[in-house]
Order: structure tokens, then C-alpha cells, then sequence
């Protein structure tokens, strides 16, 4: 697969939470979490399961950082 995309994190799938319309995937990144919000369907056409090696694809023009 390649993508123009420059932020490709690998990860292990740790959790698949499915919805009534969004799945929620949970990708640990080396100790971190990088939680994805994406339609059931696109979550039952990759079949995804938990403990499988998956990359977190991040394309954006703006990064908001903020501090409390």
C-alpha cells in the first residue's frame, strides 16, 4: 500500500467497539492509544479483530494542541 499521507502509525488492534453506525477502533501505537471513528460498514469490509496489526493513517492540514 502506498499513500501520500506522511503520519502512517503501526499499532495493535485492542479493541473493535461497533455502534448502531460508527465503529470505534482502538490502536495501541507502543503505549499509546489512537482511537479511529469509521463507518460499520468500512470496519466489517476490513474485518477487523483485536490483536491484529493495523496503522493508524493521519492526514490533516491543522493540529490543534491545547493545554488546560
Amino acid at each position: 500500500m502506498k499513500l501520500s499521507a506522511r503520519n502512517i502509525l503501526d499499532g495493535t488492534i485492542t479493541a473493535v467497539e461497533v455502534g448502531q453506525v460508527t465503529t470505534h477502533v482502538k490502536l495501541d501505537i507502543g503505549g499509546a492509544t489512537i482511537t479511529a471513528s469509521i463507518t460499520n460498514e468500512a470496519a466489517a469490509d476490513l474485518g477487523l479483530k483485536v490483536g491484529e496489526k493495523a496503522c493508524a493513517v493521519i492526514k490533516s492540514s491543522d493540529v490543534i494542541i491545547g493545554i488546560a
